[in-house]
């Protein structure tokens, strides 16, 4: 996950100070306790008790948005004159809550201000100096504000300050209010003709475009442009609810200047509903709902608030179909609404993003500022990997848009404009491992890793929200990603038990690779309840590699018929108490030892299988790892009798032989929900496992055509280059490339499709999730041979916690 947000840190330690400040939620020594981690545990009572009141809490964000309050905002709602009288305000108690929250250093904002916001601390207090001004009220606070400017007026013009958006024409158009308000500023007199020579100059660039992009901006900031503005044309951007983009301060500045009745109303509602503090952006309710649902699943937390995200989700389909600016006048949130809406199977056109994307007054696009430039083009990124269907190239053209947008923003190092580094970190690795090309448990990890309960976001002024970020949320996520690595450590040792035990250590010709299995295993199937699933796809995992290595290198021909013949009479009189006596249907201890593992492990899970599934499963269990063997035996022959196969002939082959089958389907059928026999073998079974081991066998064969080649193997690759060379490798491996991606987009296709489908989404999630195991472990090399890189991954989902001290 990335979650964008400006990660300040120590520096913005934000403790509660007025009605309007947040406090950082610092992680209290409890916390090691809450998550067990570093070896602590908390005592069971104290710990359900926090499990239970934390989520209880998360369930309230999913329902109820969280608002920060800004006094910026607030000031310039406070300006507003009464429509029946200009000399009184509208809303005097949004003065009285000026007077009272003052900091004690003459500003108005949040306290401890960071060293690269000191721009949004300037422009929030010549806000409510000019608020109070304006009506007369507040000297003294007057005199304290005008102080601060004074002391700290040369930031203004410093780049190295973050600019909220638009500052460098809101904050000199609000120097020149204050001059006919006759506030008596002591400013550098060079500083300020700059600011204002800068703000002309942005301004004749701006309208120097004719753009809607520009005069959506130009209507974003209204307040600092005032006598200035086209009003016309700013009130062409007027939302239904009333506001400018959803913006107190703009509205305010519109209803002071226009008298526009649905400003007023609008402006009536937010105080109506915050009362006299208002905040950054109202309404908000939509997005945040579904940045909380991100955050949720993202970092493996949200199987515990299934209802509630279902309600969030059912709501936000029915404000996408019926058209609402919640969520299409802004372009993160229909980007956001649309990948998570299909993504849970919504039957919705990707048409109305690609319509925002194409709209140059998409309001993301006009805040003119990198962060949220950034954040929308994050959100334009996943969600156009969301394409599942053939004609949406158009999506496909965002992706590739997005994506050069974002590596300029990297390459250009944005982090000079006050970007934490950590922000540019995130969208790396974004670029590097996008959503559906990582493990889910990897994704897990690196999601609560880069968590910041700090999050805040800057438009005009800095906001903060829980739905963006809270600590309740990360503790969650910490201890159940450690009570799960706790369990998962404990079944290593059972299964690599159970691998000394079937004496599959002693086969020299195999890869010793127990514990790849079972990562594959815990990185994808890591719920606790879900052991039995968990350990067949392990046991499997493995057995599918030893019979691989023993049908391409460890087996002679005779071994390898006997091994088939075995599994085909399956009750033969084989020892069972692995005595050193070879049993005379098997030719050779290999066998013996392959087929004792095999035979005593299916009828292990398929006994299991069985009582869950209510019927006998264990037959179709062995035809699947038949349909392999007969797989395996066909390129054996090639090999032996060297035929070269056509290329259709291969793939035939080829996705079956990949051996996804007997990994995959005993454990679909132990995981759950009961499979009736017509659904285990219907066709939309067969393509999904089709779809999943063909793009694993492109992978494969891309990854280690060379090796192969060398080695006198075919494959893909190989069957694709023609002898005269008119068909080049580089051309090769961009066809096998893009059948990938092909085949990648229809099984997505299959796992979110609702309407006819007969397979149940949990089944489904399975064969995706296998996909994004395949891409991680061939994203530079063989997954087998790619050591360091496995290791490192090992460690980081079975061996190491995530520590305490990576959030402190």
């Amino acid at each position: 996950m990335l979650h964008l947000s400006l990660n300040f840190q120590a520096h913005l330690t934000l403790q509660k100070t007025q009605s309007y400040c947040y406090r950082r939620p610092l992680i209290s020594a409890s916390f090691a306790l809450e998550t067990g981690v570093q070896g602590l545990s908390s005592p069971p009572n104290s710990s359900v008790l926090w499990v239970d009141q934390s989520k209880e809490r998360i369930r309230k964000l999913l329902n109820e948005v969280d608002y920060s309050v800004s006094a910026y905002d607030t000031a310039w709602v406070a300006m507003v004159p009464d429509p029946h009288s200009s000399q009184a305000p509208l809303f005097p108690k949004c003065l009285n809550w000026l007077l009272d929250s003052q900091l004690h250093d003459g500003s108005w904002s949040l306290p401890h201000h960071h060293p690269l916001l000191l721009k949004d601390v300037l422009s929030s207090t010549l806000a409510c100096v000019l608020a109070l001004k304006t009506w007369g009220i507040g000297e003294e606070h007057i005199k304290k504000g005008v102080r601060f400017i004074e002391l700290n007026f040369a930031l203004a013009y410093e780049e190295c300050q973050f600019s909220p958006v638009g500052f460098d024409i809101i904050f000199p158009g609000m120097l020149d209010h204050a001059r006919d308000l006759s506030l008596g500023f002591q400013l550098e007199p060079k500083l300020l003709n700059d600011l204002l020579h800068k703000r002309d100059m942005e301004l004749g660039r701006i309208r120097e475009s004719h753009s809607k992009k520009s005069e959506a901006f130009l209507a974003y900031v209204s307040e600092g442009l005032l006598k200035l503005q086209n009003w016309d044309m700013a009130m062409k951007f007027q939302r239904k609810n009333g506001s400018l983009f959803n913006s107190p301060s703009a509205t305010a500045a519109a209803a002071i200047n226009v008298r526009n009745p649905s400003c007023l109303n609008y402006l009536y509602s937010v105080i109506d509903k915050f009362g006299p503090a208002v905040p950054a952006v109202y309404p908000l309710d939509i997005y945040a709902r579904l940045c909380l649902v991100d955050n949720l699943e993202k970092m493996g937390i949200s199987q515990y608030f299934t209802n509630e995200i279902q309600c969030v989700l059912d709501d936000t389909y029915r404000c996408w179909l019926q058209g609402e600016e919640d969520i299409f006048a802004e372009t993160s949130h229909c980007a956001l609404a649309f990948r998570l809406l299909r993504k849970h199977g919504y039957d919705i056109s990707s048409d109305p993003l690609i319509g925002i994307l194409e709209d140059e007054s998409a309001s993301s696009y006009c805040c003119n500022g990198s962060w949220n430039e950034v954040n929308a083009l994050v959100e334009v990124y996943q969600a156009s990997q969301m394409a599942v269907h053939e004609n949406e190239s158009a999506l496909e053209k965002q992706n590739l848009l997005s994506k050069h947008l974002l590596r300029q923003h990297i390459f250009n190092g944005c982090d000079s404009k006050g970007f934490p580094n950590q922000i540019f970190q995130q969208v790396e690795y974004l670029l590097k491992f996008p959503s559906p090309l990582i493990l889910p448990r990897v994704e897990i990890r690196k999601n609560i890793e880069h968590y910041n309960v700090d999050s805040g976001r800057i438009l005009k002024t800095l906001y903060r929200s829980s739905n963006f970020g809270n600590e309740d949320l990360l503790r969650l996520a910490v201890r159940d990603f450690n009570h799960c690595q706790l369990i998962h450590r404990n079944e290593l040792e059972e299964i690599e038990r159970w691998y000394t035990q079937n004496r599959l250590h002693e086969l020299k010709f195999t890869r010793h690779k127990a514990i790849y299995g079972f990562f594959s295993a815990a990185a994808t199937i890591f719920s606790p309840e879900l052991y039995e699933a968990r350990m067949s796809w392990a046991k499997n995992c493995v057995l599918t590699t030893v019979t691989d290595d023993f049908f391409d290198v460890g087996g002679s021909e005779e071994e390898l018929r006997n091994l088939i013949d075995l599994l085909e009479r399956w009750d033969v009189n084989i020892s069972s108490d692995y005595c050193s006596d070879i049993s005379s249907d098997c030719c050779s201890e290999n066998v013996q030892i392959v087929f004792s593992a095999l035979r005593s492990t299916i009828s292990e899970t398929g006994e299991k299988a069985s009582i869950l599934q209510g019927r006998n499963v264990t037959s179709h269990t062995k035809e699947i790892w038949l349909e392999l063997f007969y797989g395996f035996f066909r390129e054996f022959e090639w090999t032996r009798d060297k035929t070269v196969p056509t290329l259709d002939e291969y793939m035939a082959n080829g996705y079956v032989s990949f051996a996804l089958g007997p990994i995959l389907f005993p454990a679909i059928y132990l995981r759950g929900p009961k499979l009736s026999e017509e659904v285990a073998r219907h066709p939309e079974m067969r393509s999904l496992y089709k779809h999943v081991s063909t793009c694993g066998r492109l992978l494969n064969d891309m990854r280690g055509f060379e090796r192969e080649r060398k080695e006198g193997k075919l494959n893909s690759v190989t069957l694709r280059l023609s002898p005269d060379g008119t068909v080049s490798e580089a051309a090769a491996i961009e066809e096998v490339k893009l059948l990938i991606e092909n085949e990648r987009r229809r099984l997505l296709r299959l796992v979110v499709q609702k309407d006819g489908s007969v397979v149940p989404r949990a089944c489904k999630d399975m064969f995706w999730n296998l996909s994004r195991i395949l891409h991680q472990f061939y994203f530079n090399n063989d997954g087998f041979t790619s050591e360091v890189e496995m290791v490192d991954l090992v460690k980081a989902i079975i061996h190491k916690p995530i520590p305490l001290e990576d959030f402190e």
